[in-house]
């Protein structure tokens, strides 16, 4: 499992990770099914939540996510956020599944980690289940085949919605995402799929699995289970 390192939102200014209930709430999922779980990062190190999906956050935003408070909360759990392995020094032959968490950090620090890319096809060409769930999604768009076309032509995904930006940038008063994935995978040609804004989905395209947004951690673990026949 992958999530992004701390970095600084070059539309905001607020300093930036990944979203708790996007690793934890997948994570919870593959250790009840019996799988152990390598939290890592692109450059290793500490990593950090997204204010706003810290359940213990002063706004509440994600005081409902039990889940993930009783994580955090856990201290030997909550350690694992303090030192993760870089994927540098992870091989894609020790793991069954790969899947990238979102959050905001992804949209301003995965166009440069071409060590992430180039593992997430390993997994992706090895026939292995390599998943994106939200931000994280914004992986894909700089993918390509070996062929040099882009991954997402023809691929059927799903990501964080154009509805889903509309309604954090109102809410924020101001744009708050560089881009938006909804429209620059199509224009790489895939076939994005979405629900309503912040109902759970994910969608699986053969091996490749996709997330819509931090109400979709368990819905994309779901299917890497199944693709993993368990």
């Amino acid at each position: 499992m992958v999530v992004s390192n701390p970095a600084v939102s070059s539309t905001t200014g607020w300093p930036v990770g990944f979203w708790a209930s996007e690793f934890i709430h997948p994570w919870h999922a593959f250790t009840e099914a019996g799988y152990s779980c390598t939290l890592s990062s692109p450059k290793g190190g500490a990593v950090e939540l997204d204010g706003y999906s810290d359940p213990r956050d002063p706004s509440g935003y994600s005081a409902h996510d039990i889940l993930s408070l009783g994580f955090l909360s856990t201290p030997k759990l909550a350690a694992m956020l303090e030192d993760t392995p870089s994927v540098a020094n992870l091989r894609m032959e020790d793991f069954d599944a790969i899947v990238v968490c979102g959050g905001q950090g992804p949209m301003f620090t995965f166009r440069e980690t071409t060590v992430l890319q180039k593992l997430f096809m390993d997994f992706y060409l090895a026939g292995k289940p390599a998943a994106a769930l939200c931000h994280g999604t914004s992986l894909l768009l700089y993918l390509e085949n070996p062929d040099g076309t882009p991954f997402l032509a023809g691929k059927t995904v799903t990501g964080f919605a154009n509805s889903e930006e509309a309604f954090a940038d109102k809410t924020v008063g101001m744009k708050v995402m560089p881009y938006r994935i909804q429209d620059e995978a199509d224009r790489l040609g895939a076939n994005f799929l979405t629900v309503g804004a912040f109902k759970p989905f994910a969608i699986r395209d053969g091996n490749l699995i996709t997330g819509q947004q931090q109400n979709s951690g368990a819905e994309t673990a779901r299917l890497v289970i199944e693709a993993l026949g368990k």
